[in-house]
Order: structure tokens, then sequence, then C-alpha cells
């Protein structure tokens, strides 16, 4: 997940070593290099952004955050520094219900064949593009989804991001979701044909294929975040691919230096060659100088939020964002929310962030943007790893908060009543 939620947490009786912990912790790396071990813990008596903010400095990945503490998983050396700043994280008891990989989650290969299926049947509605590869070699895919799919039609194009952070499986879900939604409904759904008649669709249904690969890949879930790119100089393998947007990268203590880090931000901007793709591919779609992607969702979990830009400061109006650009971020959000039930909030509500999608694709292409956070609130819902018994019904959750989305692609300053002053 990128970004917890503000649900309280419910209380549990912590353990001194966390079964749960241990079994996701250990094969965290499941190399035979020294890479560092993660555990899950918590700290209490957290209140404000600014001092979730300084817990997140750290290195820590915040899963959660409740109305008074947070959930973090993190190395030993980022307890310790922790402990320095006088927080006092706790090891956190971990439901061992859910450290079995659940054969219900779509795999990658599984995913390149839903992903053939889905063009044989629609090939007038729906084809498919390689933008890029992995680290480990493997093709990123890309489909489009139009009513005239192999024409480059003058129309709003949206893009949809799944599964940056390689743990977060159910994005992957909502991908397959959105595949069947826009295709099988095309001529039976009233709204959705007209929708996919005015729009161009783009969905890359797996950002990080090797990091979700490696961590569907043993006995236990690995609990694995980054994408799987060795770092020079040290043992500890991966690059928190959120992190390593060319947007204010490393400026504000939103992200970590540290190759160990669960949220290190690489070597450089775009040094993420699928972070790199993927940017290559956004910025392909400017046509005449004219960005044609007007809107995006990138699809997290979990916490049941839906965040706007920016994610580096606590202002609202600022460099880059005038407040009638911000209020049109806002209450998109918001409307959206109102459909699926989410939280909406600014990012840097809850903590600081920098080098992210979300403030990337806005101040660099000018693309009203959000990242959903989806199921569970909290993670006594089972965090990352959910049972796969609900992802029909929580994929099917989104499909009016996207839709929402779509409807307003041709001019998303139309929900505050500026389309005449930003679209002419």
């Amino acid at each position: 997940m990128d970004h917890p939620s503000p649900a309280p947490l419910l209380r549990r009786t912590l353990v001194p070593v966390a079964a749960g912990v241990l079994l996701l912790s250990t094969l965290a790396t499941g190399s035979a290099t020294a890479e560092p071990s993660y555990d899950l813990y918590e700290i209490t008596g957290v209140h404000t952004a600014q001092e979730r903010s300084e817990i997140a400095a750290t290195g820590v990945a915040v899963d959660h955050v409740g109305e008074d503490s947070v959930l973090v998983t993190g190395s030993v050396e980022d307890v310790a520094e922790l402990n320095d700043l006088g927080y006092a994280p706790d090891p956190f008891d971990v439901p061992g219900t859910f450290a079995s990989p659940d054969p219900g989650y779509t795999t990658y290969p599984e995913l390149l064949d839903i992903v053939d299926d889905v063009v044989a049947d629609h090939p007038g509605l729906a084809s498919q593009q390689v933008y890029g590869q992995s680290y480990e070699g493997r093709d990123l895919v890309a489909v489009k989804i139009s009513d005239n799919v192999s024409v480059d039609e003058d129309q709003p194009e949206v893009l949809f991001v799944h599964s940056q952070h390689a743990r977060e499986h159910l994005t992957v879900e909502m991908a397959v979701y959105l595949l069947d939604l826009l295709t099988d409904g095309y001529g039976n759904d009233p709204r959705i044909t007209e929708l996919v008649d005015n729009r161009e669709i783009w969905i890359l249904p797996n950002a990080n294929p090797d990091g979700s690969e490696y961590d569907m890949a043993g006995t236990n879930w690995r609990n694995w975040r980054k994408n799987r790119q060795p770092n020079q100089g040290s043992s500890a393998v991966g690059t928190d691919m959120n992190r390593n947007w060319d947007h204010k990268w490393g400026c504000c203590g939103g992200s970590s230096g540290n190759p160990s880090s669960l949220t290190y931000r690489g070597a450089a901007p775009e040094s993420s060659p699928e972070v790199a793709a993927i940017a290559d591919f956004v910025r392909g779609r400017a046509v005449g100088g004219e960005q044609q992607i007007t809107s995006a969702i990138d699809f997290h979990t979990y916490s049941e939020l839906i965040l706007w830009p920016f994610g580096y400061t606590y202002d609202e109006a600022t460099e880059g964002m005038t407040q009638e650009e911000y209020d049109t971020h806002e209450a998109l959000g918001t409307y959206m929310a109102q459909a699926n039930g989410y939280t909406p909030q600014q990012s840097s509500d809850l903590y600081v962030t920098d080098g992210s999608i979300n403030d990337w694709l806005w101040a660099d292409q000018g693309i009203v943007n959000f990242t959903y956070e989806m199921y569970p609130r909290s993670w006594w819902g089972g965090g990352f790893y959910p049972p796969s018994s609900v992802i029909g019904r929580e994929t099917s959750r989104n499909e009016e908060a996207v839709l929402r989305l779509l409807d307003y692609a041709d001019c998303p300053y139309r929900i505050i009543g500026e389309e005449e002053s930003y679209c002419g």
C-alpha cells in the first residue's frame, strides 16, 4: 500500500514475538543474499500528519493509520531509529491465516492469457501492446479499449495503473474486472457503450510483474513491496516504484535513500526500468504538444481511500497547483468516494511522500489523477492479503466510481463549473 487509512486500529494483545510476523518476515526475501528481513510493528500515541511523516522518513513503510496509532513494516535498523526518535514500536500480532498464497489470485502468466482472450474476443474494441520490459525481462503490457481501437482518435484518454507495489494483488484483479466490464458491457450497457465510443482507455494491468511473481512464488506470501532490481553496492534488492518518479524526487523526507528500505527511491528518478517504461508511455500520449490523457487512477491496497496530489507538501494551492485545480481534484475525488464508500483526502493529509506517480502525473503531465487504496479498511480484513473470496465484491464495488471518472474525462474541471475556462 502507499497510504494508510484514518480508521481506528482494533486493539489486540501484542506478543513479544508475533508468530504471523515471523512467518512473513522470515521469507521476505527468499534468496541467499543477506537482504534484511522486515517485521510489522505498531506505534501508538501518533496523532498528526507531521508525526507520521517523521516516522515514514526513517524508511519504514506505513501500512495503516488509526486514530492514534500506525502500523509500519520495517527492519531492525528502522526500529532502532524509531526508538532514537522517541517512538516505541511494538511487534504486531499478524493473523496466521493470511500467510499462505491464495490460488484465487491471478499470476502474471494467467494475466497475459486473460489479456490475450479479451483481445481475441473483442478485436474491434481491445488491443494490446508491449510498452517495455521489467528488470527480469517480462513484457510490460498495455491494453487499449475504444470503439475504433486500431485508430488513434482525437478523444479524451484515461489511464489505469495497477500493482506498482508487488504485494497489492487485489489491484491486478481490479484490472481484470475493468477489462471485462468495458468490453463485455459494450453494446449491452448504454452508459458503458457511450463511454467506450467517446474515450480511449488504457489499462496497465500489472506494472511490477517481477515483484508480484516473486511475492506469490513461495509457500508463504513474501510480503514484498518493491521491484526486483539489484542495487549497486548493496545486497538489498528492489526499488519502491512509487518513490521513483521524476517530480520532487527525494525532496522532502518522503522516501528513503537506503537500498535496504522498503521505500527506497532508487539511484535516480526513473532508475527503475518499469517506472521509466510507464513514464515514456505516458509522454508518448502527447500529440502536438498536448497530453491526450486527461485523467488517471493508480490502484493500490489497502485502506479504502481516494487520494489526490500533492504528496510532497501539506499545501493545497501551491507551486504547480492553483486553487481551482485543487478544487477539481477534491470535488472529483469526493464524487467518486460517494460511490464506493472510500475516504477522500489529499495524499499528504496522511504523511509526506515524494517521487510518487500522483505528483508526477499532475505536475509533469497535467493529468488530473487519483490513487485508490482498495479493500480492506484495516489489517483485520486481511491487510495486503485478503482472501480471494472478496475479489468479486471489492472489484465491482469500484465500478460506479470508475465510471464517474470516465464520465468527467472529457473535462474534469466541469465538476466545479469551470469547463469554459479550462476546456474551451
